[in-house]
């Protein structure tokens, strides 16, 4: 079966310019690129099991408390103040899941080495 088409993202949307949502149901401001970040702490407590069948695992976390959200790895997320019509804009992180980044700019949204977030991105060129 093949894979549906996805919108390849290669280039960062300019801050402050006003985008219609996927559904065309609102719009939103963007104010800047972001990571959405996955908060270990919101894990469910330890799991309420009747019977354990074995040695449970430790509820100690250990590492990072906030870590890259896995699901969005692959899609642009963006800081946005969402314009709905009668109501205050909102400042909320809207991920594109149906498009995807480019591997360039995933490497720059996403890269654990230093050297790749002193390269500008992509950014796209005054209308």
């Amino acid at each position: 079966m093949a894979e549906p088409s996805q919108l390849r993202h290669d280039r960062l949307l300019p801050s402050g310019s006003e985008q219609p949502s996927p559904g065309g149901m609102y719009s939103f401001r963007v104010l800047g690129p972001c990571c959405r970040l996955f908060d270990r702490e919101e894990l469910p407590w330890p799991c309420c099991r009747l019977q354990w069948r074995s040695k449970e695992p430790s509820w100690r976390r250990v590492g990072k408390r906030f870590v890259p959200d896995l699901a969005a790895r692959r899609c642009p997320s963006y800081a946005v103040e969402l314009l709905q019509p009668g109501l205050r804009p909102t400042v909320t992180v809207l991920t594109l899941f149906a498009e995807r980044l480019s591997p360039e700019l995933q490497e720059w949204w996403y890269s654990r080495r230093p050297e790749t977030a002193a390269i500008n991105p992509v950014l796209p060129k005054a209308a």
